[in-house]
């Protein structure tokens, strides 16, 4: 198994729990739709910050192999799920936050987590892994959450006009066309320092140049007055995948942890989509 960074594949986290296999699933449909490969990352870690004793071999050995054993079935199992699909695996004696975002850094397309985990991915729900990696990669990062079945719906995005919410937007209409789906633009202000027309208008104007660019996606623009993230969530009920910006302006200030991203990661109910 490969212990260095796939160019250009789509990275997933994988301990063996329910909800990292939903996020694995994911990641091999979405590397099937873009043409990626598929890397699937497991870890295991036996020394902690702090203790007082460092791992013996035997436990060292144990650990390495309870990791590689999950990791070997599960790629198995994609192989015959995908066909297509090139399915590899990282087995590493490290932290799961390090070792995705190294991957990452070294080139990875995406980084795909689930909410919660156990094991050498432990705790993947926010707080940790899943949080760590969204906050700190350098390239998107999926957070694979909500309902059993988010394949159906549009695609939805927050746009602001910002330059990671411009790139978010171009990457919202690319899932959108892979998937045959529409796309959702969303644009949230407050009523009191904003109006709808203004903020109409400036959608229109962000959109025209993707809207040329992808002739094919229907496009469906929302503009509310409320909160960024509620109008989110709520939009995240029937639909396939949210996207947004790590950072934005305007109705989508602070996107990313502490503020809309990071309810966004709480509380959709379908898959987030963070675009750095």
């Amino acid at each position: 198994m490969s212990t260095h960074a796939d160019p250009q594949g789509i990275v997933v986290g994988y301990d063996g729990s329910p909800e990292a296999r939903r996020a694995v699933e994911w990641a091999a449909a979405e590397a099937g739709r873009t043409g990626s490969r598929l890397q699937i990352v497991t870890t295991y870690e036996i020394a902690w910050p702090g203790a007082y004793y460092a791992a013996i071999a035997e436990q060292v050995d144990a650990a390495r192999q309870a990791a590689e054993s999950i990791l070997a079935d599960i790629i198995a199992e994609m192989r015959d799920r995908t066909g297509a699909v090139e399915v590899s695996g990282v087995c590493a004696p490290s932290s799961a936050a390090a070792t995705l975002l190294g991957l990452g850094d070294a080139g990875a397309r995406m980084l795909v987590v689930g909410n919660r985990g156990a094991g050498g991915l432990a705790n993947l729900l926010l707080g940790s892994v899943s949080q760590q990696v969204a906050t700190h990669a350098k390239v998107p990062v999926a957070v694979v959450r909500g309902r059993s079945d988010p394949s159906f719906g549009p695609v939805v995005v927050g746009v602001d006009g910002s330059v990671p919410g411009d790139r978010a937007l171009g990457l919202a209409f690319e899932a959108a066309q892979a998937r045959g789906r529409a796309l959702v633009a969303v644009r949230a202000y407050d009523p009191g320092i904003a109006d709808d027309a203004r903020e109409r208008a400036g959608l229109e104007e962000t959109l025209g140049t993707w809207s040329a660019k992808f002739p094919d996606v229907p496009v469906a623009k929302l503009v509310a007055a409320g909160r960024p993230a509620e109008v989110l969530v709520d939009a995240s009920r029937t639909a396939t995948l949210v996207v947004l910006g790590s950072r934005g302006h305007g109705g989508f200030s602070g996107l990313l942890l502490g503020s809309v991203g990071q309810q966004l990661m709480h509380h959709a109910d379908c898959p987030v989509l963070i675009v750095h």
